[in-house]
């Protein structure tokens, strides 16, 4: 049991040195197979699907999916998960299974080279901060995703302190009823016990990404996201409930 603490020790030491460094590698790839190889954002996703793999495998966390067979690939999707750890954008961007862009805010954007990649990949940002301006990116990020870019969000707004699944935060209804794809419901298992907040280094785990049917979003109007809500919340509840590992 001794060696078993000192070995995870270890690993979580040595992933904690390793992520800025591969995350700076991806960052620099992502640029110059833009800017110098002319490739489209579309064609770079294998770099941040690479990195989720890498992380986690030097993580020794492994990862199951079940469910992505309910989707139509070729068609946008908002995602809406729960969010257990910081752990989760590693894991949905190299396990999701389909192509994505990330939701982020418009400081990390303003980062040298890692925004500018962000920028390159095609992730959209979103101003949470000013008023009129935060109402103009969520309209532009809404558009981006009516035209065939899907996107995760993570409905609860902040990472949960103890694994259990938050109240999914109305206003994050409005992007999906503004852009009008159906909105897929998805449980993340196993995070919380690899990194839960407030904590730096990683142990090893068995995460588990349980993907549920879309939800169509025609029905609703922007007054009703609280009953949206209310639905994906119950949804994901209901993936968390099911038994798994």
């Amino acid at each position: 049991m001794g060696d078993f603490k000192v070995v995870t020790f270890l690993r979580g030491v040595l992933v904690l040195v390793l992520v800025p460094i591969i995350t700076g590698a991806v960052s620099l790839a992502t640029i110059i197979m833009v800017v110098i190889f002319r490739r489209s954002a579309a064609e770079i996703q294998f770099l941040p699907r690479s990195m989720g793999r890498i992380v986690a495998w030097l993580s020794g966390v492994s990862v199951r999916m079940t469910g992505n067979g309910l989707l139509e690939q070729g068609r946008p999707y908002i995602f809406a998960a729960n969010h257990q750890s910081q752990f989760d954008i590693f894991v949905l961007q190299a396990y999701l299974g389909f192509d994505f862009r990330w939701l982020a805010k418009m400081e990390l954007f303003k980062i040298p080279v890692f925004g500018k990649a962000m920028q390159l990949a095609g992730y959209i940002p979103v101003d949470r901060a000013h008023g009129r301006k935060a109402l103009l990116s969520l309209d532009q990020a809404a558009r981006r995703i009516a035209d065939g870019t899907s996107v995760v969000i993570f409905p609860e707004g902040t990472r949960s302190l103890d694994g259990r699944l938050g109240q999914f935060k109305a206003g994050a209804m409005v992007l999906a009823i503004k852009a009008g794809v159906p909105v897929v419901p998805v449980a993340i298992v196993g995070t919380h016990q690899v990194l839960p907040k407030g904590r730096l280094l990683v142990r090893p785990g068995l995460v588990e990404i349980r993907v549920g049917a879309p939800v169509s979003i025609s029905e609703y109007t922007v007054r009703q996201k609280q009953e949206l809500a209310e639905r994906l919340q119950g949804q994901v509840a209901e993936l968390l409930a099911r038994p798994g590992y």
